[in-house]
């Protein structure tokens, strides 16, 4: 089992910025954030394995960052340059332990079970 808590959601203009935390109790080998618009399918921002490999979504690159803290069970989103289109709720996520960093992928979205309850961020014109 794996239980996820987020927090630093908010609203912004855009050019600003933001920080997500999350934090996790359990264990896992993959673990990161999606969003979810209005109207819209969840998608993969950002994920990092347990060797601390980061993967982005292309829409994201380059702005945002995800890390993990080093003593303790909290995962980052350090979000910049935001813009209006950055505007959803945010679920931190988290594959269950019997996955190894093998299926730490967006390809693998089937495979994070586990959800926060998402915080919002909102960015303005």
């Amino acid at each position: 089992q794996v239980h996820l808590v987020e927090s630093g959601g908010g609203s912004v203009q855009a050019g600003g910025s933001l920080r997500l935390s999350c934090v996790v109790s359990g264990l896992t080998h993959c673990m990161g954030w999606f969003r979810q618009a209005p109207g819209k399918e969840r998608e993969g921002v950002a994920i990092i394995d347990s060797s601390a490999s980061a993967m982005y979504a292309d829409s994201v690159k380059g702005r945002f960052t995800i890390s993990k803290g080093d003593a303790t069970n909290t995962l980052y989103l350090q979000m910049n340059s935001l813009k209006p289109e950055d505007t959803a709720m945010y679920y931190c996520v988290a594959q269950g332990a019997s996955y190894g960093r093998f299926w730490c992928s967006f390809a693998s979205r089937a495979l994070f079970r586990y959800s926060g309850q998402g915080t919002q961020v909102a960015v303005s014109s």
